[in-house]
């Protein structure tokens, strides 16, 4: 692939990627173990289960698996524990990450169409995007609930595109993950990953992706505007 690539939009994974989620996401976490009675968990543990939404986090704090399924009573319990626990402290702690704010800048002023596409729920990717003084530079935020169907499924990418008017070729995803790669492939976007974010434990190089970004500000000069 050819640098800089010349794109029209860029759409950017929330947690992980724009921000460290991950000790919110870990004290409420925690603070659901407590209530039920659970083993304590650490916050190195919670990173690695972040990605698939706050369902699958929940599945993993239960089992400590990345794929096993609790008890559905159990679970029934324990999904509005956790949620009433975010809920409380959703930006408590999170921070964009290093060169974000920058990069995000960058882009705006470069005249990029810009949203941020991400599996956590509406009603707290908004709040977070707020508090954190992040939201204005978005024109499209989806959501894990906006549609249908949410990452790895190409879905969000293509919405975004047609909001747009882009094709997928000039949309970049910037993301952390494999679910990122995963949509963005099958979308036919372009794909960059940061190494700091929620990858399950995995380096992101590993990945089938463009380029690995050291951060947002850096990924803002590898692609031109179209």
């Amino acid at each position: 692939m050819n640098f800089p690539l010349p794109i029209k939009a860029v759409v950017i994974d929330l947690d992980g990627t724009l921000l460290d989620t991950a000790p919110d996401l870990a004290d409420a976490a925690i603070a659901m173990a407590a209530d039920l009675g659970l083993p304590a968990i650490t916050l190195e543990e919670v990173k690695t289960y972040i990605g698939n939404g706050v369902s699958r986090l929940v599945k993993r704090v239960l089992t400590r698996d990345m794929h096993a399924d609790p008890a559905p009573e159990l679970f029934a319990k324990a999904l509005p524990i956790y949620e009433k626990h975010y809920a409380e402290g959703v930006s408590r702690k999170s921070r964009p990450f290093p060169g974000v704010v920058d990069g995000l800048q960058a882009m705006f002023e470069t005249g990029y169409r810009l949203a941020c596409i991400t599996n956590k729920a509406e009603r707290f990717t908004v709040p977070l995007l707020k508090d954190t003084g992040l939201i204005d530079f978005f024109e499209l935020i989806l959501s894990g609930d906006s549609l249908p169907e949410k990452k790895p499924s190409p879905l969000p990418l293509l919405h975004a595109c047609q909001v747009f008017g882009v094709e997928p070729d000039e949309l970049l995803l910037i993301g952390d993950s494999l679910n990122d790669t995963q949509a963005a492939r099958a979308a036919g976007c372009p794909v960059f990953c940061v190494p700091y974010g929620y990858n399950r434990g995995r380096p992101v190089a590993e990945l089938n992706l463009d380029a690995v970004v050291p951060s947002l500000a850096e990924a803002a000069k590898l692609i031109v505007k179209k």
